[in-house]
Order: structure tokens, then sequence, then C-alpha cells
């Protein structure tokens, strides 16, 4: 299995970086504005809609408000060609400031690097998400 770690730095106090992680039905509004178009809770599972209507169904595994840490596994709907998908957002306090680590378990071990360049992407658009939107709930 291939572990793929990204971080990132946010200039936002860890509380509210982790508030938003948290809010795993609002992934839409408070973390990825455009590159998921909606989100919704049903049970235990969060299911995306992406721009162009495809769906990614994430079964949400843990919400731990005690050490900031959110795990989900993609269950369906990959757009990439994988047959396991396990990852963690683990949110930690640096000062007044935080940093964000996203941690993901995929096989094969061959698409790691195709993972990492969507995660690179992905949390330096939640960085300035949360970075332009620090100051509000």
């Amino acid at each position: 299995m291939a572990t793929v770690c990204v971080e990132v730095a946010i200039d936002v106090p860890a509380q509210r970086v982790w508030e938003a992680i948290a809010d795993v039905g609002a992934v839409h509004r408070r973390l990825l504005p455009g590159r998921v178009v909606d989100a919704r809770i049903e049970g235990d599972v969060r299911i995306l809609t992406m721009p162009d209507g495809a769906q990614v169904r994430e079964l949400i595994l843990a919400v731990d408000h005690t050490i900031r840490r959110m795990a989900y596994a993609v269950v369906e709907g990959q757009r990439l060609p994988l047959t396991y998908h396990h990852a963690a957002f683990q949110v930690l306090q640096e000062g007044d400031h935080s940093r964000l680590v996203w941690l993901t378990d995929i096989l094969p071990h061959a698409m790691a690097d195709a993972v990492r360049a969507r995660l690179e992407r992905g949390i330096e658009e939640i960085r300035e998400v949360l970075e332009l939107n620090g100051s509000e709930r």
C-alpha cells in the first residue's frame, strides 16, 4: 500500500480550521467550493457532487474533536483507478496558526504520484479558502 502525505501551514487558528474540516457536510462551502458543488450526508456516508455531476461516496470513519482528526474512505465513484482509498485530515496548532496534514493510503502503489498531485493541488485550494474566510464562521 502506498501512503501519500501532504501538509500546509495555514494562517488561521487551528480551532477555526478544525471547525471547517469537522463540518463534513459542508465541504462544498467551507473547503472546496467550485471543486465540489454539493455535499450531503446519509447516515455515515458523505456524498460529494462534482461540477460535472459525478458523485463520490465517502464513508466517514471518525471525527475526533480531541485530536482534531477526521478520517474517511472512498467507497464509490473514484475518479482514479484505485482499489483502496483511506484518508485522514489532522489539524495541528502552530502558535496562532495551524498546520493541516492530509494522509492518504491507496492501492495500487503505482497511483501514488497521481494521488499526490491531486492532494497537493487540493490542500492548496483548501488553504486559500480557509485563509480567505478565516474570520468567518
